[in-house]
């Protein structure tokens, strides 16, 4: 038996009005970003033992800088040399040179080598200012297990002439406890402070043998 042309017309409504209703539901929308933080060294180790004696200098920790590419909260990978990638739903809750910033002051306070440490822009000045770059924060995907590797390039400068005292590089690398975007968060504070245990070592050596210039007053 055929069917009629109202049989034919009703199920054509019928699968018109399920397109209709398929179209109208709202696409699956991504799943929202997690956020990651770097940490303050104190949170998850022991301070740093304290100087055996104070310099008495105050030093003024400038906020970093970053370098090309890693001046964002993107966290990076990389799957092959010179190729930087993006963890599409997983992000820094700050760019990491804005988060190193206190970091820094509770890495060199906690050293004792100094009578204070500010950070700036502020209103304090200082004996002794330090300068900072992010070189590198990304999860290399290259070795087995992946890794973090972190750099950064620091140097001293008096705060009154901007003399550069002394410079270094740091660098560290920690392997990845799981091969995940939040494995490599775990390594990157790992590396962080590491690097930050070094500069604040660094920090103090250079200010107990810093001879600071002496302005001679003028001749009257």
């Amino acid at each position: 038996m055929k069917p009629s042309l109202s049989h034919l017309g009703c199920a054509t409504i019928a699968s018109l009005l399920l397109a209709g209703c398929s179209a109208l539901k709202p696409e699956a929308s991504p799943p929202p970003p997690a956020f990651y933080s770097l940490d303050s060294p104190g949170s998850e180790r022991a301070p740093a033992p304290r100087a055996q004696r104070s310099t008495g200098y105050t030093v003024v920790i400038q906020a970093p800088h970053a370098a090309a590419g890693y001046d964002s909260q993107k966290i990076i990978y990389v799957r092959q040399p010179h190729k930087l990638e993006y963890f599409a739903h997983n992000e820094w809750i700050d760019p990491p040179a804005k988060m190193l910033a206190p970091m820094m002051v509770a890495a060199l306070e906690a050293s004792g080598a100094f009578r204070a440490v500010v950070s700036a822009p502020g209103s304090a000045s200082g004996d002794l200012r330090l300068e900072s770059e992010v070189l590198v924060l990304q999860h290399d995907f290259t070795s087995s297990p992946s890794q973090v590797r972190f750099a950064l390039r620091a140097y001293l400068a008096e705060e009154g002439t901007r003399r550069v005292v002394a410079t270094r590089e740091f660098e560290a690398v920690q392997p990845s406890p799981s091969q995940d975007p939040y494995g490599g968060v775990q390594a990157a504070n790992a590396a962080v402070r590491l690097v930050l245990q070094q500069l604040a070592e660094f920090c103090a050596e250079t200010a107990a043998q810093w001879q600071p210039v002496r302005r001679t007053a003028p001749a009257r």
